[in-house]
């Protein structure tokens, strides 16, 4: 593949995105809605002219977080681990989005550090596999 057929990409980043989630194992995490950090590393297809200014060849971080906010009003999580991978294959729902990779931290779960929580990464193949 010559580097003129190569496609290009750029990553959409989303840092320290907050969202008031119920989350978590224990009794009193069901009792009441913590803060849930999430981070985002999004590889996304480069616009085929990058000259275009074309909104409709871009994935939206605005259009992701709102699903994400959305996401969080459908119910109780037990595991940050299963939040992570439900954020994973939502950005993934984005076709210009190739790689997601998807940090979940709860700031409040330990009083003696400052986040808990997990990174994941998921791809286009891993659409085949969770879909």
């Amino acid at each position: 593949m010559t580097d003129a057929n190569r496609k290009r990409h750029y990553r959409i980043l989303v840092r320290d995105l907050n969202v008031p989630w119920s989350i978590g194992v224990f009794d009193h995490e069901y009792e009441k809605v913590q803060m849930v950090k999430i981070n985002l590393e999004l590889e996304s297809d480069e616009m085929l002219d990058p000259d275009s200014d074309d909104f409709d060849q871009v994935a939206c971080y605005a259009t992701i977080s709102e699903k994400i906010r959305m996401l969080a009003s459908t119910g109780h999580i037990k595991l940050v681990e299963t939040l992570a991978h439900r954020i994973g294959l939502l950005c993934l729902d984005d076709s210009h989005i190739q790689t997601a990779i998807v940090r979940v931290e709860k700031p409040e779960a330990l009083k003696n550090a400052l986040s808990v929580g997990v990174e994941i990464t998921r791809t286009r193949k891993d659409l085949e596999i969770f879909n």
